[in-house]
């Protein structure tokens, strides 16, 4: 058809799919913080939430790139002014997600992820019933252990509490939409399966509503 002179076509307006909050949880040592950085780095709709904690940083952390490393007495200040949507006490330290980071996230029509531990996920599912909740399982729990052990970070006796904790943390899989298994080397793999479930989630109908 002969577009006419002097009509002008209505700009084609922008669709963005219903912003998803996203949790990624697993135990500790499965690759979760890896998993979500690649994504992330490759799929710029999909923000990581910058996780509060009162845990001492490791070695090659970076305040507010890793975690937001609080004092006690901050993060309690955080938890009293409601600056946090879900809070857990974890191998005897503190860890919470700003709220404010999620709801600005949301608002800009993106994608927003958390990673945390599987009872921030259950906090995070009964505050937010329609946020979509992904498991990170190891090949094996030998393979965790090794993978723990190799940090360099934890003596005998907290890896074993560790490994416990997640014998018990990967037996709760039935409370999660999807479980992946984060492949030994792959963490590329784990990443590209997160983003085609968020894609899948995304033009699900009826839609998520996500409310924060």
């Amino acid at each position: 058809m002969t577009r006419q002179p002097g009509v002008e076509r209505p700009a084609k307006r922008l669709a963005f799919p219903n912003p998803l909050l996203v949790v990624v949880s697993g135990p500790s040592g499965v690759g979760k913080s890896t998993i979500v950085a690649e994504l992330a780095r490759r799929r710029p709709q999909v923000v990581p939430i910058v996780t509060a904690t009162t845990r001492a940083r490791r070695e090659g952390e970076t305040d507010k790139v890793h975690y937001h490393f609080l004092t006690d007495a901050e993060f309690e200040k955080l938890r009293q002014r409601g600056g946090l949507l879900e809070e857990a006490l974890v191998h005897g330290y503190w860890y919470g997600s700003p709220i404010d980071q999620v709801r600005g996230i949301l608002a800009a029509g993106r994608d927003a992820i958390l990673t945390i531990d599987p009872q921030g996920a259950r906090s995070v599912r009964k505050l937010v019933p329609d946020a979509l909740l992904i498991f990170i399982m190891p090949p094996s729990i030998e393979d965790l252990a090794e993978r723990l052990a190799a940090r360099g970070s934890e003596d005998p006796e907290s890896l074993a509490v560790r490994r416990r904790d997640a014998e018990a943390e990967m037996r709760t899989t039935g409370d999660y939409d999807y479980v992946i298994v984060n492949e030994t080397g792959n963490p590329d793999g784990a990443a590209d399966r997160i983003w085609e479930i968020v894609q899948a989630e995304a033009r699900r109908d009826p839609p998520r509503r996500v409310r924060v």
